[in-house]
């Protein structure tokens, strides 16, 4: 093989992209494929009856763990076990390459046989948005998994026989006097129709789970223990406490005396679980305290007693849970927040018991990153950050699911939910979509788009823009839904009208929950103060549109191509143009496409008020004005593109303009204009 070409970067056909700097080398029969990051290499070639160039693509193909595209020549060798062939017209040298993976996909690779995921929440208070990045994650995986033809089952634990540690924001008075008991056993705040505190906040969790359109196999822990499920887990456990304490040591530096045993018991006296310490195990019974001093949340009552760990009475510490889950279901893979992901953390702790206990391996780890809410990491208990419900509400499903999984597991997720964060997030999801449906998306854009959907896309081909919608419902006057689908051109598929009507209802949420007063669009009946602030040339813009719309189709595209014209023929830049628009319409600097939101309005209304403000011609002449050098630099560096040109001379006192109009070769139009006092620019200023 060529040297030069390991050296270099392979262009190939879409959409398979270079796997940058491999090490290959050909070997007789086939080749060797070297990844440097791994260390691993794999033996492989093509089958006699190949064609020159093939394409192999190996699921189990151990680069970086992910499946790679082999580009082989034709070879004696036997075919590789597993591999589909594309035959495609590619260079004859070999070359390997990586196929556009979503981070699912790079998961999936890294799987053999059936899967069984797992999650868990402690249902301690309502439960906040952070929690459905684990949820949505963990669902993408199971998708992927079932698409890919795996087995998959996706578990997902209410951790209810957790101690109340603390008491969710408001509620102090009713769950103050249980602090310590498993959640299970604590009652429902009053007026609740759940049979304890875990079901009254777990109930909701779940309900944006078929909202979101994920599908899991729920389990209880107060269940799984009561059962007997980890009786066997629990016994081998407590019966290597010894290697518990040391693991702790050598992996979190955490002390641990050598009496204490990885086990609390739910107190005979005061029901507390949280406050009871395991100082002995004889194989059928736990010594335990109910100590006063244990933690400070919570206050033992000073029992001392003996008891059977198993059916029940009592649970692990969530480290050694996690290892009861692993061994008894059993699970494969389950990822990890990021503080539980830390080296020496939680995950670390649990895995090295795994293996020092049952010698087995953990489950395969797909750490993330926090979810944040204008950049503050959120807690149930103490109500800082929305709720999984609460945005459940603002954000249609498809978006809640996109904006958790479109970013990488290790990357964290910020949302803003102000104006220019909320819209930005839609306008990014409509892109994926509509690239999507129109065979215009990357793999990538096309896999994220078919994940975020709670079900098939098929027949929703059209996405209403969220700042217009939000536009719509604040101006009284008008129908959204008839208002969409005059700019949908057709009437909208049943699918489309349901995403609508979820837009509308989210769009009311923001702008009653959320948006800012200075982020509501709201149609000024009168000309705003701020309006005053203003320069002549955007008043006089604004004058120049007034005049142009008689003659203007009242349709979207048509009404913002006027503005654009009309200010390149003002001059006045754009975004200058945009600006004044927004600040007499709405009082605001921006707002939806300007284009749709002049065609809600009534035409005589729009030209009165855009005449409303007066302006000083001569002083706008001056703010637009160019030096005759600067017109003639411009005029050079332009001149392939201007098709044509002319010119008039305006005089107001003893101030000219002269104001040379140039048509470009691309239809549009622009002016340039010069200002003199005394006597007009010379005609030849352009010669």
């Amino acid at each position: 093989m060529p040297r030069a070409l390991l050296r270099g970067r392979w262009a190939l056909t879409p959409p398979f992209h270079p796997y940058p700097q491999p090490l290959l080398r050909g070997t007789a029969g086939g080749l060797i494929f070297c990844d440097t990051v791994c260390r691993r290499a794999l033996a492989c070639a093509a089958p006699a009856d190949s064609p020159r160039s093939a394409v192999w693509w190996c699921p189990d193909f151990p680069l970086a763990g992910e499946p790679r595209a082999i580009v082989c020549q034709r070879s004696e060798a036997t075919r590789i076990a597993g591999a589909r062939k594309a035959a495609l017209d590619l260079p004859r040298f070999v070359a390997i390459c990586a196929r556009p993976m979503f981070w699912t996909e790079d998961v999936a690779a890294k799987c053999v046989g059936p899967q069984i995921i797992n999650d868990s929440k402690t249902p301690s208070g309502r439960v906040h948005v952070g929690a459905m990045r684990g949820v949505l994650i963990h669902d993408a995986i199971f998708r992927t998994l079932r698409e890919r033809g795996i087995e998959a089952r996706y578990l997902f634990g209410v951790d209810d026989y957790d101690p109340l540690d603390e008491i969710p924001a408001g509620k102090g008075a009713h769950f103050e006097q249980f602090l310590g008991q498993p959640l299970c056993n604590v009652p429902a705040p009053d007026g609740s129709t759940a049979s304890d505190m875990a079901e009254h906040y777990i109930s909701e969790f779940f309900q944006v789970f078929e909202e979101l359109g994920v599908k899991v196999e729920k389990y209880r822990m107060r269940d799984i223990y009561r059962s007997g499920k980890f009786n066997e887990a629990i016994d081998i456990i407590l019966r290597n406490a010894a290697t518990v304490r040391r693991v702790y040591k050598e992996v979190s530096n955490s002390d641990r005396n050598e009496n204490w045993f990885p086990f609390q018991t739910v107190c005979e006296k005061c029901g507390r679980i949280g406050t009871t310490e395991v100082f002995a195990y004889d194989g059928k019974e736990v010594s335990y305290r109910c100590r006063p001093d244990m933690v400070k949340w919570a206050r033992g009552c000073g029992h001392e007693g003996k008891v059977s760990p198993f059916d029940g009475r009592g649970k692990l510490p969530w480290k050694l849970e996690w290892v009861a889950k692993w061994i008894s279901f059993p699970v494969t893979i389950e990822g990890a927040g990021k503080d539980h992901s830390t080296k020496g953390g939680s995950r670390d702790v649990s895995a090295a018991c795994l293996r020092a206990i049952f010698q087995k391996e953990p489950p395969l780890n797909v750490p993330y990153e926090f979810f944040l809410v204008g950049g503050a990491k959120m807690s149930s208990s103490k109500g800082i950050g929305a709720s999984a419900r609460d945005m459940a509400n603002l954000l249609p499903p498809e978006l809640l699911r996109f904006l958790m999984i479109r970013t990488k597991p290790n990357s964290p997720v910020n949302f803003d939910v102000h104006e220019e964060g909320i819209v930005k997030l839609f306008n990014e999801y409509d892109r994926f979509h509509d690239r999507t449906v129109t065979g215009k998306a990357t793999a990538d854009e096309a896999f994220v788009t078919r994940l975020a959907a709670p079900a098939s896309i098929e027949g929703h081909e059209f996405n209403a823009n969220f700042q217009l919608v939000t536009a719509l419902i604040q101006m009284p006057h008008l129908d959204a839904v008839k208002e969409i689908e005059k700019r949908a051109g057709r009437p909208l598929t049943a699918s489309e009208r349901a995403h609508l009507e979820a837009r509308i209802r989210s769009a009311q949420v923001w702008v009653d929950g959320y948006a800012t007063d200075e982020e509501k669009t709201r149609l000024q009946e009168t000309l705003p103060a701020r309006a005053a602030e203003l320069t002549q040339a955007q008043r006089a813009f604004l004058h120049a549109l007034a005049d142009a719309l008689p003659d203007t189709t009242w349709e979207d595209d048509a009404l913002q191509s006027k503005i654009f014209e009309v200010a390149r023929l003002t001059p006045v830049e754009q975004p200058l143009a945009f600006k004044a628009l927004y600040r007499v319409i709405l009082d605001k600097a921006a707002g939806p496409k300007a284009g749709n939101l002049l065609a809600f309005l009534d035409r005589d209304f729009l030209q009165r008020r855009l005449r409303e403000l007066p302006f000083d011609r001569v002083q706008f002449w001056k703010e637009t004005a160019v030096t005759a050098d600067e017109l003639r630099a411009w005029h050079t560096k332009e001149a392939a593109k201007i098709a044509s040109q002319e010119h008039r001379v305006n005089v107001e006192g003893a101030v000219f303009s002269t104001e040379y109009t140039f048509t470009l070769t691309d239809g549009k139009r622009v002016l340039r204009r010069v200002v003199t006092e005394g006597t007009p620019a010379p005609e030849g200023v352009l010669a």
